[in-house]
C-alpha cells in the first residue's frame, strides 16, 4: 500500500489560520501562504479533462505560480535552464559559496531587501575587483551567476550565495583562461575582502538610516551597539567562503543549476507525516552523508518556512559581468570567437502549447487518458468554486 503523500499546502490548510493569528505576517508573506494553500485547487479555476473512450475524468486546476510554492517550480526551472544552455562556453566552471555570519541573522530577517541586496553587491564588488587586479594574472571582466539560498536542511535561517563562474575573464576581444585549475583566486584572500566590503556597505546603510530595528533589535539602533555587532563578526571563521571542486564540463553545470536555482525551502517529498499538530520531514547531514528525521510543531514548521519568503520583486538569481543581461549577447559572441567555438544554432522551433511543453520538459503527457490512451477532451463547464 502506498504511503500517503503530504505537502506544505496540507500543513497550511490545517494549521495556517492558527499560525497567522499567533504570528502577524507582512502582506507579501500572507499572499504567498494563501497561494501555496490553494495551488491546483478549484479556488484557482481550471477545467475538466474527459476521456470519450472509457469515461475517465480528471479535474485540472490552475497553478498559483508563486516562486515559493513547491509545486510550481519544475517547468519554470526547465525553461530557465534551456535559456542558459545557449550561454555555456567551452571552459571549466567553478562553484563558490559566500556565507554571511549568523550574528547578522536577526537583523537580516527584519531588513531582507537591504541586507540581502548588500550580499549580492559585496560579492559582485569582490569578484570583479579580484578579476581586474593584475596580481591574479587575469586583469579582465569576469562573468558569473549568483543564486541566493536562505535556509539549511532544518529550515533555519542560513544566508548564503552560490556562485557559478567560468574559469577565465574577458579582456578586450580575448578570453583569458585561469592559470589555476582549482579556482580563480585564493579563497582566504577572497573571504577577507568580501567580509570587509560587506561590513563597509552595512555601516553606510546604517548611517543613512536605511535599516529598521523592531522588538528585541531596538537597542541596535544606537551606534555603540551596532558597532559592537560589526566588531563581533571580525573573526575570520564568521565569514564562510569556500570553493567546491570544479565542474567536469557544461553538462555538470546545467545539472547543478537544475538542482539549486529554483529550489524552495522544503520540497513536498521531504514531508513524511502530518499528525497531532506536528510535522515530520527529512533532513540530510552532508558531512556524514546521512539522512535523519526532524519533527516540529506545525506552528514552528510554518514559522521557519515563512523565514524564507523573499520580499516582492526581490531577485534571487542574478547575473554579473559578461553574463549580465545588458551586455551578454555581444560579450558571449566575442568569447566564442576568441575560443574558436561555433555560434549556437538559432531556435526556429514553432511555439509550443502548455501541454507540449510539459511533455517535453517532464515526460508527462497530460493530453491523453492514463487508462486507455485516448485523447482527452477539455470540458469548458465551470468547476465548483471553493472559497480561498
Amino acid at each position: 500500500m502506498d504511503r500517503p503523500r503530504f505537502e506544505v499546502a496540507d500543513v497550511l490548510r490545517e494549521y495556517g489560520d492558527t499560525f497567522l493569528k499567533m504570528h502577524r505576517q507582512p502582506p507579501h508573506v500572507c499572499s504567498a501562504l494563501n497561494l501555496i494553500k490553494i495551488c491546483r485547487t478549484a479556488a484557482l479555476d481550471g477545467h475538466l479533462d474527459r476521456c470519450p473512450g472509457c469515461g475517465f475524468e480528471r479535474p485540472s486546476y490552475n497553478s498559483c505560480r508563486n516562486r515559493h510554492c513547491p509545486k510550481c517550480q519544475t517547468v519554470a526551472k526547465q525553461q530557465w535552464l534551456e535559456k542558459r544552455k545557449a550561454e555555456l562556453i567551452d571552459v571549466p566552471y567553478f562553484h563558490c559559496v559566500f556565507t554571511l555570519p549568523h550574528e547578522f541573522n536577526p537583523l537580516i530577517l527584519q531588513n531582507k531587501r537591504v541586507m540581502l541586496g548588500l550580499l549580492f553587491r559585496s560579492v559582485n564588488k569582490t569578484l570583479t575587483g579580484f578579476a581586474k587586479n593584475p596580481k591574479w594574472k587575469l586583469a579582465g571582466q569576469p562573468g558569473f551567476i549568483a543564486v541566493l539560498h536562505t535556509w539549511n536542511q532544518e529550515l533555519r535561517d542560513h544566508f548564503h550565495l552560490h556562485i557559478i563562474i567560468p574559469a577565465g575573464v574577458l579582456r578586450g576581444t580575448d578570453f583569458i583562461r585561469s592559470p589555476d585549475a582549482n579556482f580563480l583566486f585564493p579563497v582566504r584572500a577572497l573571504g577577507n575582502v568580501f567580509a570587509a566590503k560587506y561590513r563597509h556597505h552595512l555601516l553606510r546603510v546604517y548611517k543613512a538610516g536605511d535599516l529598521e530595528f523592531h522588538g528585541q533589535l531596538k537597542p541596535l539602533s544606537e551606534a555603540p551597539a551596532f558597532i559592537r555587532l560589526l566588531h563581533s563578526t571580525q573573526k575570520k571563521k564568521s565569514w564562510n567562503v569556500y570553493a567546491k571542486r570544479p565542474f567536469g564540463g557544461p553538462a555538470q553545470v546545467l545539472n547543478y543549476l537544475g538542482r539549486y536555482t529554483h529550489r524552495v525551502a522544503i520540497n513536498n517529498h521531504r514531508i513524511k507525516n502530518i499528525a497531532a499538530g506536528h510535522v515530520t520531514f527529512t533532513a540530510r547531514n552532508r558531512k556524514k552523508d546521512k539522512t535523519y528525521s526532524v519533527t516540529l510543531s506545525a506552528n514552528e514548521f510554518l514559522r521557519r518556512f515563512t523565514l524564507h519568503i523573499l520580499p516582492s520583486g526581490f531577485m534571487k538569481i542574478r547575473a554579473y559581468g559578461f553574463l549580465a543581461n545588458t551586455n551578454k549577447k555581444q560579450a558571449l559572441k566575442t568569447i566564442r570567437t576568441s575560443l574558436g567555438m561555433q555560434p549556437p544554432e538559432p531556435d526556429n522551433e514553432p511555439s509550443e502549447t502548455s501541454a507540449e511543453k510539459i511533455l517535453r520538459l517532464t515526460g508527462l503527457d497530460v493530453t491523453h487518458c492514463p487508462k486507455c490512451k485516448t485523447k482527452l477532451i477539455a470540458c469548458p463547464l465551470p468547476l465548483p468554486q471553493r472559497p480561498p
